[in-house]
């Protein structure tokens, strides 16, 4: 990378909104590391918001201050954050009212075949699920094929799909770590193939380069999700949240059972963090919040161990991050942006 780009930076000062993420004076071409905003929330089921999402972490993420300990000067490696796209943003919020209205129509009993125009709708909504796949997939092996680690930021939890394709078209075998309050293993959940609560069941199905889906932190699933784990113990290992405290109330230390989940893990490992496996005093204002959860600090202990096993991070994303109707009064992008930075640097940082 050319040091132009840092000969007039000062790191201590503050975050320029005329920089990039996190205040960073790179670009496209002297960045190593490519964040994708995916503003996307088609399918979301209980609130609506983070489709805006990657622009309120950006504007967070200009109050996060560099220095890491961990990681230090990790960042002059270059991040970047693509600017993002309004046309998907605009097609989200379209086939977000189209779903609305067969959410609306399932939630009084009634089936969608019985109305021709929801018919039309379910079909429009999952044609812009697949387009929105195509999308990612393309542009994120674009960045990959230039050498590029890329990560991707949402939007809902049905965003990394096109993504995590694409690097099973770069890697013959790796893991997935999730970190998420939900399962994510319905079948076309509410009739929409592509659905944030499907996206591990739709990886699962579409990319046979995952052989191991380890979760942690679940407490929100169906019977259907549970046979789904229970019936494939070779492919997925769920540390449910449940569990997890109860071997703390018993004594346990949380080294112990990161310790376990590590182990789970094969070598290669991309990150999909929902940010409702965080306690929900921290995301307060995503979509689908669930009592339990971790604290943050948590979390980047786990990223720690597994960087510190010599397993190679691929990729990630960290999806569902959300004010509301908030704005800058609430705390969730300010985690985010936290958490977007340190999964930076342990990306930037691996191997």
């Amino acid at each position: 990378m050319s040091s132009n780009a840092l000969d007039n930076f000062d790191p201590n000062s503050p975050g320029l909104v005329s920089n990039n993420i996190f205040g960073l004076p790179f670009s496209e071409d002297n960045s190593e590391l490519i964040l994708i905003p995916v503003p996307w929330e088609v399918t979301v089921s209980y609130r609506p918001g983070t489709s805006r999402g990657p622009e309120q972490i950006f504007d967070a993420s200009m109050q996060v201050d560099l220095y890491d300990p961990e990681f230090q000067d990790v960042w002059k490696q270059g991040f970047y954050m693509v600017p993002y796209d309004k046309n998907i943003r605009n097609k989200s919020d379209y086939l977000r009212s189209c779903a609305e209205l067969i959410i609306g129509c399932l939630s009084e009993g009634n089936p969608v075949q019985c109305s021709n125009q929801l018919v039309n709708k379910l079909k429009e909504v999952n044609d812009g699920g697949k387009m929105m796949h195509d999308w990612i997939h393309n542009l994120t092996s674009h960045y990959l094929k230039l050498g590029k680690k890329v990560a991707l930021i949402g939007g809902d939890h049905s965003t990394p799909l096109g993504f995590i394709k694409a690097l099973g078209e770069k890697h013959e075998s790796f893991g997935i770590l999730q970190i998420d309050a939900h399962a994510d293993l319905r079948e076309a959940y509410e009739g929409f193939t592509y659905s944030h609560a499907s996206i591990m069941y739709n990886v699962l199905k579409e990319v046979s380069q995952v052989h191991k889906l380890v979760q942690v932190g679940i407490r929100d699933y169906c019977d259907e999700e549970l046979d789904i784990i229970n019936n494939n113990p070779e492919r997925i290992k769920t540390f449910f949240d449940r569990d997890i405290k109860i071997k703390q109330y018993e004594g346990a230390h949380w080294k112990d059972i990161v310790d376990e989940i590590v182990v789970a893990l094969p070598q290669k490992v991309y990150i999909s963090f929902d940010i409702d496996g965080l306690d929900p005093k921290l995301c307060p204002n995503t979509g689908t919040p669930v009592p339990g959860g971790f604290e943050l600090e948590q979390v980047f202990y786990l990223f720690s161990k597994v960087k510190k096993s010599g397993r190679e991070i691929i990729g990630f994303d960290l999806n569902e991050v959300s004010s509301g109707s908030h704005g800058h009064d609430c705390i969730d992008p300010i985690v985010g942006a936290r958490a977007l930075y340190k999964m930076c640097n342990h990306l930037a940082g691996s191997n």
